[in-house]
């Protein structure tokens, strides 16, 4: 509440004398003017920067307005053509500042942790004009209402404190600013209210815009309330505004999925006569201007809201005084919030906000508001014309919530009776229902979000009101008889635990506690809710007594009473305030009292004299108060039940001794229930004089309540029982039971209809499906039940435990049938195979067991481990049986791994590693979940990490068909109908049903109710209903008519062939039927249909494999290769050429010579490529290490931003450390011509390797994948990915002699696997990864493409035969190609041949090949074989085993022979008895061949190159190495080495001559900086260097420098450079280490870690004397230290240091450590900035002391705009900022000039030249500048992009000028 003298308004100008600018400050062109149309003075802020030109209250940021009203006014006028911008700084209850940003600069809304970035669109603003541009001329006086408080509760889910600051920048014109707790009406005078009696609070005098007579405000001025009321996503629609004033619009929902976060936007909108029509189906309509007189509609402004951290899956925010629209309707639509809500434009003038499906709203067309839990899925009619992404699927709901099985949730005290008593009211989590007591039917009321706390029903059961637990707490009224919301409304307490109605309904009185847990009473007023009216508050107060109960007097709706510990108060509401007074207890003061009730007559009206009030407490007293005497009249105690056979009670129970606690009591027609914690409820006549009945429960009674009639009384238990005592019939009914945990596992019966459900309450439990009650209860006290599983055919139960325990229970003995303890870990999953034979089980060890459950209390059979993920969690849906019975699938052995094995043998019969199907994620992607498709499909789906589902083919592993759309959440459980219509995926809190036969954007209802994450989701066993478990069970009715299988579906039928002997026509019909069903992407080919050719097979006899290809022949509906598995409309293949005539496609006899084909590509024929894909599904990578893989990146090239690598005045690249060992073929030595190169990120690397210099040729904007030398050594090929900027790879031609860049041609998609010149080099020969799959030849004259094939499988490598009737070979996965191309006039042609596996192979795959001598043709395999193959009769003679592993490299000259594998092996072989064994045929032998030499290198060899002699070469490594071998002398020397991983950071020695580099893989390096040659490395295994810091040059000697490095495990380990040895390990934080630096002595050591604590060690003794806990809570980016002179800044010290946090914070502290002083000097704190991208990471904060001005801080990240910022220790404020193109990442400044480099995300360096202002740009790096460096000298820079280091050399006018200064560099 706002302070005394800031109400009702303050004007804020006038009591901060804004005009003599003591209190305030003004920046740039202010000026006070008179303006025309207020006839006042205004200020006018102008200026063409707006930062520069500013009115800013208070003086400095230090101060503080601290204002508390709600409302802020701004009275403003934008300047026309003109931006302007306004910043409000509002702190929160728990003094976090927020910053709050309007602009009509903004072209979207954007959302950090501190800032909120609103767009201003002026008013009439042009058509067509977008969001960022400046007020059009003619723009008005604006009111401007700010809600803080709900601009912050709705945006960032904070409690408002006060206003903070407020800075009005250039350009507008601002009259002044008010805050107030009151909502007025600008358009309403006092004097006009008054006269029409308005119910609105009218405008002050001095706040209000002048009006000429005869003229409406309307006309003359604006008026805008943000955040509108109850509206997230209203239609901006320009309206009329005839009579004065102003009234809400109501939102509509719209389900349509936009992907990428759209802008947001204010729109003063000019107030014209509009009619809206109604839109069909929408409720848009209702009330508009043709249902009466309609109130006028006002302009609002409805950003996109952010999803609160918090928030469940569905929320709705207001305030107190929330409008609602009459009876049925709903003025506050439930909001859905997600976490990416859009905003759609749906025709001319209308902006829709578009949520994400996660989540969605609905609106009826009747107007009411439809209950959002029901169905969050209903298609809206759009607005657009667009065509919507996806498409809706009938029927529409598909679901309808039938049954929840469960009771309470936050609490098992409330259940209620209604008026009638045939009804109880209770809550199940976020659900409420109302339970109809003799037919069992319930009725749900849905639409909060988290669980409810508390309910109320007033007497004529019409209202009921209900509140959630989520805080601030969330009213609810519902029109109980329609079951419809009438008014949703935020209560000031901040969470509510006690609801009452008064008797009238008009009153309803809530008790909580606030923020700060003091406890506060709220009235508010509810007669009008049911008429059109607000729900507003009365009064409200705080108490300082205990609440337990609270009740609103059944005679006196202004007269209350509660009661607590030590309390019982009597309230009364009077006057606006509540008012309350003690009871005298006496001596009953100190008792707890837990329950309150009137007395009643036997009618159930008062009595006729003063009503006595009970109340009852935890020992067992029940007191009689008079409520006028305030005093106890009597009192009584209930005592324990004497043991039987005992002797009788000599008196009355209520007596002296140890009461029973009573926990709950209620009174109606003269009889008192009362429940105590013995288990008991008890009735009693109200003298109390003997107990009339009394019934035994499970546990504690918590809860009584006796109906209106007296005949039944309600009781609830904390064990979750819900029931029901008859008290005519002396019966007690069940009404509802629940587990008091939540539902981990689920199973269903499929005969008697049953479900079995385990929870963490340790119980297992069995309920009836038909009548949602339980059955049976198996407890288990010590352990936890973990999986659950239902004999398929006996009367038996399966449970997994906690223990490792499986135990048998029998349904109809409920007996323990046998019992197992074969898993060490605890049970994850259960699974029968449906046939009986067999029951599965896994724990969280790894362990899987077989049991033979024929009998039921099964037997073990097998037990293998390590064959289930340890990784995965305990998940019960990571194994499932096919539903044939002959299939068992799990995840594991890793997480990233589904395997597939036989029931009966347990035999792995396939196994997938999905994680190499994400190849756009960031991370590995793992499986969480499976589940089979329905027989005879024979899929498998998996549920991953990343939010997909993938559906393989259950033989094969491939990819079918992938569902990308289950994000944002990873699913959880997934299930398939039988009939494969719908998919259902739980995830989050909702349920989600797909339409699974589209293929295309697959429809989606989502349906909420859960208040927690939903864990398994199932069709009942007859797929007419839906279970979901999570919190509770719910169980939905499906509302699609079951389908028979049509004639040709899916499954078959009678009438209709197998797939096997249906032709092809037919099978087409098969599969593309109207009838829904899901079409299988692959067709089965059968006899009759035409030959298909298979690459992946052998040729049948008599075959010689001929044929030829074109993209013009046939189609192929099979190619598993390159998409997976799709459809196509006439995609290219390879078609076989016949030996005879006619049209049949026969194949050719043996003998036959090459034939010639159709022409591959001609300019003038057009691709199929891009035509004939039906749907883009990602293909498998193939399981050889020969394959490129690029790495992922999180950045992309700029577009607006012109870049050099040549270098300018000041920067150029000198060397570049390091070789992209992830690239294939990458590298090319030509040992004649000395030519040698290599790749590394997107550099091709030119490196003389005598003298060691080299040069660099830029231009790929993405990662190398592999090069290739013409023969002449004249031209050299370079080939990298595709990218965001580029669809197509690059393919570069240089031209050796001079390094220019020849020629730039492009045709692959997605990688280029191998490039290859023809033995002329005439040719160009190029070939795609296994996602392209296209082989491309280009004419080296041109570079044109002259002939392309596509592939049907991938293919690993290819190389040119020396002669020209060679051609070309290529190596794949089942077979050898040869490809002759042939021209024919203008046309190339390609002949192709192919051969399949030899047998010696086996099941391997070719993978490397290389020409020797003709016609010898060596090719190796991915089982370590090496076979020799004679071209000219096209057959393998001689096969022998070369490796363990796969080899990936081949090279032959001569007698030698050069394998490389990924076992890390170089072998050289002796093959000179090759020639001759190829005359003896298939009777060689390999004894010939022996290996004459061998080295291991440090990773897989990646590629190779050797002289003539074979006797010395270069071989490169996956590891980033490149190493020369010698086999004379049998070694191996590093030639190139590099970090395998990121590179963390930089230091170098105090004397320049060295530099230590850390990386992710653990290690440390030192490098020579004069030959950038490695000197040493130390080793850590499993761990990741994440800072590193040198020693300064004061800490003594040279030898006695050291190295200091922190690693991931929170260790700091001291390296002596000299010795090559570590010297110290400290261990001074828990968590990984991310920053470390060395004080100015070097004496002591700073290190920062990832939760924001700085540590002060003793690098000698090794112990942390210190620890500093300033920034904790985000991660220490930055610690620096350097001298100062003792007493600068007003502090003792030598040492200056700082640190700098995530959280935009940077504190800098003086410090002598000999003294143990440490001072803070400085605190810096900006808001965050918020990131380009949602995908995007927020900026790091960067700090760093300036070299030439020590008081100068240096920052980056720090504001809202990527600028630099030079902050000045003495005027402690920004002196100097630097504009930036992007976010800075890295930042470094130059000890000796005046030069700032700086590194972007954006793969851009920068390096700005302070002292002349100008600024050069290269672009050199393949993925983002996370690190620049300048060395101690200034003379050279580091930079690094993940693993990549280049080293630039700072020349020009900058480049050497000064001197640096010791320990200065950054």
């Amino acid at each position: 509440m706002a302070r005394a003298w800031q109400h009702p308004f303050l004007n804020v100008f006038r009591h901060f004398r804004v005009d003599e600018w003591k209190r305030s400050t003004k920046e740039g062109d202010v000026a006070a003017v008179m303006d025309r149309t207020l006839k006042s003075t205004v200020y006018r802020i102008r200026g063409s920067v707006s930062a520069g030109n500013y009115i800013q209250l208070p003086k400095t940021s230090t101060q503080s307005l601290g204002l508390t009203g709600r409302y802020l006014y701004v009275l403003f006028r934008p300047l026309p053509t003109k931006h302007f911008v306004i910043h409000l700084d509002v702190s929160t209850e728990d003094s976090q500042v927020i910053r709050v940003s309007f602009s009509s600069l903004f072209k979207e809304f954007k959302s950090t942790a501190t800032w909120l970035q609103f767009p201003f669109v002026c008013e009439a603003r042009p058509s067509g004009q977008e969001l960022g541009e400046a007020a059009p001329p003619g723009v008005r006086w604006t009111c401007l209402q700010l809600d803080l408080l709900d601009i912050l509760l709705i945006y960032l889910n904070r409690r408002y404190g006060h206003l903070k600051s407020v800075r009005l920048c250039a350009n507008l014109l601002v009259r002044n600013l008010y805050t107030s707790d009151l909502s007025f009406d600008p358009a309403v005078t006092v004097t006009e209210a008054r006269r029409r009696k308005l119910a609105v609070t009218p405008i002050p005098r001095e706040m209000g815009f002048p009006v000429p007579k005869g003229e409406r405000w309307h006309d003359r001025y604006v008026h805008i309330r943000f955040p509108g009321d109850g509206s997230k996503a209203p239609e901006l629609v320009p309206r009329s505004c005839s009579p004065p004033g102003a009234a809400l619009l109501r939102p509509v929902a719209v389900r349509k999925q936009v992907p990428n976060r759209a802008s947001s936007g204010v729109r003063i909108s000019s107030p014209v006569a509009v009619s809206a029509p109604q839109v069909p189906g929408d409720g848009a309509g209702r009330g508009g201007p043709d249902a009466g007189d309609a109130p006028p509609l006002q302009p609002l402004w409805a950003p996109e809201v952010p999803r609160p951290p918090s928030e469940g899956s569905l929320a709705c925010r207001g305030s107190e005084g929330s409008r609602v629209g009459g009876p049925g309707g709903c003025g506050r639509v439930p909001l859905a919030w997600a976490q990416f809500p859009d905003r759609q434009a749906t025709g001319k003038g209308v902006h829709r906000f578009a949520p994400s499906p996660a989540v969605e709203p609905e609106a009826r067309e009747d107007g009411v508001c439809e209950p959002p839990g029901r169905k969050q899925g209903r298609q809206q009619v759009p607005l657009s014309k667009k065509p919507s992404p996806q498409k809706g699927f009938l029927p529409d709901p598909v679901l309808k919530l039938k049954g929840v099985i469960g009771f309470g949730g936050h609490s098992t005290r409330w259940a209620l009776w209604t008026q009638d008593g045939a009804a109880v009211v209770y809550p199940c989590h976020a659900v409420i229902i109302a339970l109809h007591v003799e037919t069992r039917e319930q009725r749900f009321f849905l639409g909060h979000t988290d669980k409810v706390s508390s309910l109320a029903l007033d007497e004529r059961s019409s209202l009921l009101a209900s509140a959630q637990v989520q805080p601030p707490s969330m009213l609810r009224l519902w029109d109980f008889g329609a079951g419809t919301c009438l008014s949703l409304f935020r209560s000031p307490v901040h969470s509510i635990g006690l609801l009452s109605f008064s008797s009238s309904g008009t009153v309803l009185c809530g008790v909580g506690r606030d923020s700060h847990g003091r406890t506060m009473v709220v009235a508010w007023s509810t007669g009008r809710v049911g008429h059109g009216g607000e729900v507003a508050v009365l009064a409200k107060a705080y108490t300082d007594a205990d609440v337990q109960a609270f009740e609103v007097a059944f005679f006196d709706d202004t007269r209350m009473v509660s009661c607590g510990r030590g309390s019982v108060r009597l309230w009364r509401l009077r006057g606006g305030g509540l008012r309350s007074c003690p009871v005298d207890l006496g001596e009953h003061h100190a008792l707890d009292f837990t329950g309150l009730a009137f007395e009643r007559s036997q009618d159930g009206q008062q009595a006729p004299l003063a009503p006595a009030l009970l109340v009852c407490s935890r020992s067992g007293h029940v007191l009689e108060i008079d409520c006028q005497r305030l005093a106890v009249r009597r009192a009584r105690r209930l005592l324990p039940a004497q043991p039987p056979g005992g002797p009788p009670p000599q008196k009355p129970p209520f007596s002296s001794g140890p009461g029973v606690p009573v926990s709950s009591l209620s009174v109606a027609r003269g009889v008192c229930a009362v429940g105590s914690e013995d288990g008991y409820l008890r009735l009693w006549p109200l003298d109390f004089s003997s107990v009339l009945l009394e019934a035994e429960h499970e546990g504690p009674v918590g809860w009584v309540r006796v109906s209106p009639d007296g005949l039944r009384v309600l009781s609830t238990t904390s064990a979750g029982q819900l029931g029901f005592l008859d008290v005519p019939a002396r019966e007690y009914s069940v009404l509802a039971r629940a587990h008091a945990g939540p539902v981990l596992a689920f199973a269903t019966e499929r005969s008697r209809g049953q479900l079995a459900t385990v929870s963490q309450d340790a119980s297992v439990r069995v309920w009836d499906l038909a009548t949602l009650q339980q059955l049976y209860d198996f407890a288990a006290p010590d352990e936890t039940p973990q999986a659950v599983a239902f004999h398929p055919s006996g009367q038996a139960l399966f449970c997994g435990f906690s223990s490792g325990v499986l135990r048998a229970f029998s349904l109809d003995t409920l007996g323990v049938l046998g019992e197992h303890r074969c898993h060490r870990g605890a049970v994850t999953g259960l699974a029968a195979t449906p046939d009986g034979r067999f029951l599965f089980s896994s724990c969280s060890q790894g362990g899987l067991a077989q049991y033979n459950c024929i009998p039921l209390g099964c037997c073990v059979l097998r037990a293998a481990g390590n064959m289930v993920s340890q990784e995965a969690g305990p998940s019960p849906h990571t194994l499932a049986v096919s539903g044939d019975s002959h299939l068992l699938a799990f995840v594991g052995p890793s997480k990233y791994t589904v395997t597939v094995v036989a029931t009966a043998s347990l035999d792995v019969l396939l196994r997938v590693n999905v994680s190499t199907l994400d190849a756009a994620g960031s991370s590995l992607d793992s499986a969480v979940a499976i589940c089979f498709s329905p027989a005879p499909t024979r899929h498998l789906l998996v549920a991953t990490s990343a939010g997909q589902v993938l559906v393989l083919d259950a033989e094969s592993g491939r990819v079918v068909r992938e569902l990308s759309a289950i994000r944002p959440a990873a699913c959880s459980s997934l299930a398939l109908s039988e009939d494969a219509r719908f998919l259902l995926t739980a995830g989050d809190w909702a349920v989600r049903v797909w339409d699974y036969p589209t293929r295309a954007g697959p429809g989606c209802q989502v349906y909420i109710g859960h208040s927690e994450p939903v864990r398994g989701v199932a069709f009942t066993p007859d797929q007419r209903q839906v279970l979901s478990v999570g919190d509770t069970v719910f169980l939905w009715d499906v509302l699609a008519t079951p389908v028979g299988t049509p004639e040709g579906s899916v499954h078959g039928s009678a009438g209709a062939p197998p797939p096997a002997e249906a032709g092809a026509g037919q099978q087409e019909d098969l599969l593309s039927g109207a009838h829904e069903l899901p079409r299988r992407l692959v067709p089965v080919p059968s006899q009759a249909s035409p030959p298909q050719l298979d690459l992946r097979a052998g040729h049948p006899a008599g075959s010689d494999g001929v044929f030829s290809v074109s993209d013009e022949e046939g189609s192929c509906e099979e190619n598993p290769g390159r998409q997976g598995s799709h459809q196509a409309t006439s995609p290219p293949t390879l078609v076989e050429k016949g030996s005879g005539g006619g049209g049949a496609s026969t194949r050719g006899s043996a003998g036959e010579p090459w034939a010639l084909g159709l022409p591959c590509f001609h300019p003038s024929q057009p691709s199929s490529q891009g035509t004939s894909k039906a749907e883009a599904v990602p293909a498998i990578r193939p399981d050889s290490y020969k394959h490129f893989t690029a790495r992922f990146k999180a950045s992309a090239c700029p577009q607006s931003v012109p870049f050099s690598l040549a270098g300018g005045e000041q920067l150029r690249l000198k060397a570049v450390v390091g070789y992209n060992g992830n690239g294939r073929a990458n590298m090319v030595w030509r040992p004649e011509t000395g030519f040698f190169a290599y790749s590394c990120g997107c550099l091709v690397v030119v490196e003389d390797l005598h003298s060691g210099l080299q040069q660099h040729w830029p231009g790929h904007p993405e990662e190398i994948s592999t090069l290739a030398l013409s023969h002449g050594a004249q031209v050299l090929a370079s080939a990298s990915v595709s990218s965001s900027t580029a669809a197509k790879c690059q393919i570069r031609i240089w031209a050796v002699p001079g390094g220019s860049c020849q020629r730039l041609i492009s045709h692959h998609s997605s990688a280029v696997q191998a490039l290859a010149f023809s033995p002329d080099d005439r040719l160009l020969f190029t070939l795609g990864d296994y996602r392209d799959c296209t082989l491309a030849l280009w004419s080296t004259a041109t570079y044109t493409l002259v002939a392309r094939a596509h592939l049907l499988e991938p293919t690993h490598s290819m190389a040119c035969g020396p002669g020209d009737a060679c051609g070309l070979a290529c190596v794949g996965q089942a077979a050898l190609t040869f490809w002759l191309p042939r021209q024919r006039g203008p046309d190339v042609h390609l002949q192709v041949h192919r051969e399949p596996v030899p047998e010696e192979v086996g099941a391997g795959e070719l993978t490397a090949l290389c020409f020797s001598s003709p016609p010898l043709l060596y090719c190796g395999s991915n089982a370590g074989q090496i076979c020799v193959w004679d071209t000219g009769t096209r057959r393998c003679f001689l096969t022998w085993g070369a490796d363990d592993g796969e080899i990936g490299v081949l090279l032959c000259s001569g007698a030698r022979l050069v394998s490389g594998s990924n076992t890390k092996r170089l072998r050289l072989w002796a093959v000179g008895a090759v020639p001759e064994l190829r005359l003896k045929g298939s009777g060689a032998r390999s004894s010939s061949v022996f290996m004459e030499r061998e080295v291991a290198l440090d990773g897989a060899v990646v590629s190779a190159a050797f002289d003539d002699s074979m006797d010395m070469g270069v071989a490169g490594s996956s590891a980033g190495t490149l190493w020369y071998v010698s086999w004379a002398e049998g070694s191996s020397t590093r030639l190139v080495s590099g970090h395998r991983s990121r590179v963390n950071e930089v230091a170098f020695s105090p004397g320049g001559s060295r530099c230590a580099t850390g990386g992710e893989d653990g290690s440390v390096r030192v490098w020579s900086l004069a030959s950038m040659e490695l000197v040493i490395q130390f080793q850590v295994l499993n761990q990741s260097c994440l800072c590193l810091a040198w020693s300064p040059p004061s800490c003594g000697h040279p030898e006695l420098q050291r190295v200091v490095a922190g690693y991931s495990d929170g260790t700091l380990r001291v390296f002596r450079v000299s010795r090559t040895e570590m010297e110290l390990k400290m261990h001074p934080h828990p968590v990984a280490l991310t920053a470390v630096a060395f004080s100015t002595d070097g004496q002591t050591l700073l290190s920062g870690d990832k939760d924001g604590l700085v540590a002060v060690s003793r690098p000698r003794t090794g112990m942390t004397v210190r620890v500093l806990s300033d920034h904790r809570g985000a991660p220490i980016s930055t610690l620096q230290s350097t001298r100062k002179e003792d007493g600068d800044f007003g502090v003792q010290g030598a040492d200056l240091w700082l640190a700098a946090s995530g959280d935009q914070r940077v504190s800098v502290w003086a410090s002598d450590w000999p003294k143990d002083r440490c001072e803070l000097v400085d605190w810096l704190s900006f808001p965050a900035p918020a990131p380009l991208e949602p995908s995007r990471c927020p900026p790091p904060t960067l700090a760093a002391f300036c070299p030439w001005d020590r008081g100068l801080l240096v920052c980056a990240g720090l504001g809202r705009r990527p600028e630099v910022l030079l902050y000045s220790l003495h005027q402690k404020q920004v002196v100097e900022t630097i504009p930036l193109p992007f976010f800075a990442v890295s930042l470094s400044l130059s000890p000796g000039a005046r030069l700032l480099a700086v590194g972007f995300a954006e793969r851009v360096l920068r390096l700005v030249d302070c002292a002349s202002g100008t600024a050069q740009d290269v672009a050199a790096h393949a993925d983002s500048v996370h690190l620049c460096r300048f060395t101690p000298s200034a003379r050279l820079l580091f930079t690094a992009a993940h693993n990549e280091l280049l080293v630039w050399e700072a020349t020009g006018p900058g480049g050497h000028r000064g001197t640096p200064r010791p320990g200065t560099g950054v």
